[in-house]
């Protein structure tokens, strides 16, 4: 998502009329497997239920240790193919629109591993980096008025945000969350009335979600009050913030807007190492689609950025390639129903290489 134009294009948004036909288009602890209706159904998913029982909650753990070490390996695999995908962008053109973030990026992720204050999963290259005083940081943004305030907040699913998760559950609010890399559907909602304190630890997990947040849809009713989200590097004087460099959040974000969830007040914070802190990320060279933060929290000190940069409106189509749209299918049937209801055809980005993903089975 970081291909294409720079701050200056326009949001495709709809605020449609009619019903949402992906409100469908869940994922439960049960397996469903979805096909395109014809032509006289307006392609109205339809699910076909595979299997569902009360044993099945015991196939929750089926197959999890199988699904967890084929993600690692493939995530190892995709890590490889943006290091790369990263050398041949910096190689080809130093004025290239991607090429100064990866630097950056390696700039910042040799200093962590150089001081060793990257945590585990290491080395922290081509992933949100965990760090050491993540929990401080996380302490950090739980003392915030606006945390504190919010009833909901959406947390990435990464490492050196699993603190904020636990103590967004452990403080009574409902966490959003969205699947990993977006691959098996699309936000889970994980509420603590529904946990105890045994098991706060466990759904603070990419396998904890799977087996005890609520799977929703883009039909879905919910307003978040508070956006907390990973980064690479950020700049405390602008709030530009560049993050690993696969997008998802610039979608997560841009899909939140089009649901109506948030809106330009909902405040985005980050946690992050001081050493991330950084001064060289050009403005006007960020992407329509970049989300900036308001607010930076660190093992040390809160920092409020005052940003200026204007937040997404929505989903920028242009900006999403061919293969990005197959491997989001939440996000393909979406542009096919919006396309179905206005009679025109959105804009796709130019084709682009990604890596690949886990698939989870059962």
């Amino acid at each position: 998502m970081d291909a294409v134009a720079i701050r200056a294009s326009s949001v495709f948004t709809i605020k449609s009329r009619k019903a949402l036909y992906l409100s469908s288009f869940l994922l439960s602890r049960s397996h469903f497997t979805y096909t395109g209706g014809g032509n006289n159904s307006r392609n109205i998913l339809k699910l076909h239920k595979v299997e569902s029982s009360q044993g099945s909650r015991d196939d929750v753990g089926l197959g999890e240790a199988a699904y967890e070490a084929e993600r690692l390996r493939l995530d190892d695999e995709a890590r490889r193919l943006m290091a790369e995908s990263s050398e041949r962008e910096i190689a080809a053109d130093e004025d290239d629109l991607k090429a100064w973030k990866w630097e950056i990026r390696k700039r910042v992720w040799d200093l962590m591993e150089a001081r060793n204050i990257a945590q585990f999963p290491r080395p922290v290259h081509h992933r949100i980096p965990n760090f050491v005083g993540a929990s401080a940081a996380a302490n950090k943004l739980a003392g915030l008025e606006v945390f504190r305030k919010a009833n909901c907040v959406k947390v990435n699913p990464d490492s050196p945000q699993k603190q904020v998760r636990f103590l967004s559950l452990n403080g009574g609010k409902k966490l959003l969350t969205p699947q990993p890399r977006l691959r098996t559907g699309f936000f889970s909602v994980v509420e603590s009335r529904m946990l105890t304190p045994s098991t706060i630890n466990e759904a603070c997990t990419s396998a904890g979600v799977a087996k005890y947040g609520k799977p929703i849809g883009l039909a879905e009713k919910i307003k978040v009050d508070l956006i907390v989200i990973g980064s690479v590097a950020v700049d405390p004087k602008t709030g530009a913030r560049i993050g690993k460099g696969e997008g998802f959040a610039e979608l997560e974000y841009g899909m939140l807007r089009y649901m109506g969830a948030i809106d330009d007040s909902t405040p985005v914070v980050t946690s992050v190492h001081d050493e991330q802190l950084v001064d060289d990320i050009p403005v006007e060279k960020l992407l329509i689609h970049d989300v900036p933060v308001d607010i930076i929290c660190t093992p040390t000190q809160v920092i409020f950025t005052s940003t200026s940069i204007p937040k997404p409106q929505g989903i920028y189509w242009d900006k999403l390639s061919p293969e990005k749209l197959g491997q989001i299918p939440i996000l393909g049937e979406l542009k096919s129903k919006i396309e179905w209801e206005t009679g025109q055809k959105l804009p796709i980005g130019p084709p682009e290489k990604l890596p690949p993903t886990a698939q989870r089975r059962r």
